[in-house]
């Protein structure tokens, strides 16, 4: 019997095969992935089509994103808000946007995305002292341990309504350990935790599992009631 990996991997590409469009433009994106400081880090497909839907659902037409790598998840981002739409990615290593902005360039879509290079938290922190226009949705998926701060920068660069994404969130089941000595975890953990104390975010988690191994994402919606 094959290991849950392989099957894993089989029902993605399964799925993939019919229900994903990633055309070559979005496939050599995922490929220059592996020229970044984090090669094949990105999203899978399947996730980056399920980002684009709920874009499109939302009805967003600005997005912000936390780690951008060779822009993979924001090639996707920036077809679903459209030629009128605007992505802004955080992006801490300028070799890595350049990648971003290369493949970026080659979907036509550059010009509706900003890449923003240094520490996120301080790119995030430079957008709310700008009064910047608020963001219909925010994908976080930079480094873990910092997730707490990027939610707070989310919600001062969003208004009620807003949509925020935050991946990686299992840890292939790791999340679960309060006396975990990994950073990463307890990044996830105070993130969910001052969600869960908010009074003004509903949001529920997501198991994963697929190419990308045992994972998941949480996702927010802000009410602000």
């Amino acid at each position: 019997m094959e290991d849950s990996q392989q099957a894993w991997q089989r029902v993605d590409t399964y799925f993939d095969e019919l229900l994903v469009t990633e055309d070559d433009v979005l496939a050599a994106t995922r490929a220059a992935g592996r020229r970044t400081t984090m090669p094949r880090a990105e999203v899978s497909p399947g996730q980056g089509k399920l980002l684009a839907l709920l874009c499109r659902i939302a009805g967003a037409r600005r997005v912000l994103e936390f780690g951008t790598l060779a822009g993979y998840s924001t090639l996707w981002l920036a077809r679903a808000v459209g030629p009128g739409g605007h992505v802004t990615s955080l992006e801490l290593e300028e070799g890595n946007a350049a990648i971003a902005r290369e493949n970026l360039g080659r979907a036509g879509v550059a010009d509706r995305v900003e890449i923003l290079v240094g520490p996120a938290a301080h790119s995030a922190q430079q957008l709310v002292d700008a009064g910047t226009e608020p963001y219909d949705l925010v994908f976080i998926d930079a480094d873990k341990p910092s997730n707490p701060l990027y939610l707070q920068a989310s919600l001062a660069l969003t208004r009620p309504g807003a949509v925020i994404v935050i991946d990686n969130v299992v840890r292939e089941g790791r999340v679960t350990d309060a006396n975990s000595s990994d950073a990463r975890v307890h990044g996830v953990r105070t993130v969910i935790a001052d969600i869960a104390a908010h009074p003004g975010l509903e949001a529920t988690a997501v198991q994963t599992v697929g190419v990308k191994g045992w994972d998941g994402f949480v996702l927010v919606r802000r009410t602000d009631a």
